[in-house]
């Protein structure tokens, strides 16, 4: 695995993209720009060696449920990121605000060879149960160009609105 420019082995870490940081998906150009600055690498298509949730919430995101055993082995892209990359991965998915939480996982590449040790953006476990309820603890094994169709870019979505009350809502009665 190549390592990127100015990253060491110490300093990098895999992340497992599963949503909209994909290739072809409404948030890659972030990863497009890490990639430019050296800071990332794409490593290839990997999916979960375990069985999680992945369901769409409010704004057509989706959320990767930290309960083990139910769900499906999820899809996605493993990416090799430096503690330079990190920095605006995690301010995208809201780390610092509960929206996210960054935890480890188990990948396989795509050809059913390589599995390691890498992290994912998972819903927050303050809602994250809940969210695999209201979604009626049915899951999808891959979030899809054709349900990032529904995704609502944070500049696209209402000015002045509290997320974490938005995912509430949802969770109570689906509305947000």
């Amino acid at each position: 695995m190549a390592i990127a420019e100015g990253a060491t082995k110490t300093d990098s870490r895999l992340i497992f993209s599963y949503g909209t940081l994909k290739r072809g998906f409404p948030n890659h150009r972030l990863m497009e720009n890490l990639i430019g600055a050296g800071d990332v690498i794409c490593i290839g298509e990997y999916t979960t060696v375990g069985t999680f949730p992945l369901v769409c919430g409010p704004y057509g995101i989706p959320y990767l449920i930290n309960i083990r055993g139910s769900g499906h082995r999820v899809r996605g892209e493993l990416y090799k990121v430096n503690s330079s990359g990190i920095i605006p991965l995690d301010d995208l998915e809201g780390i610092e605000i509960g929206h996210y939480e960054r935890l480890p996982v188990t990948v396989v590449s795509g050809d059913g060879g390589e599995t390691v040790a890498a992290e994912a953006y998972f819903a927050h476990r303050s809602f994250g149960e809940g969210m695999w309820k209201r979604c009626g603890e049915v899951g999808i094994e891959e979030f899809t160009i054709e349900m990032a169709e529904k995704y609502e870019r944070k500049e696209d979505r209402p000015l002045n609105r509290d997320f974490l009350q938005d995912i509430r809502n949802f969770i109570s009665n689906g509305d947000y």
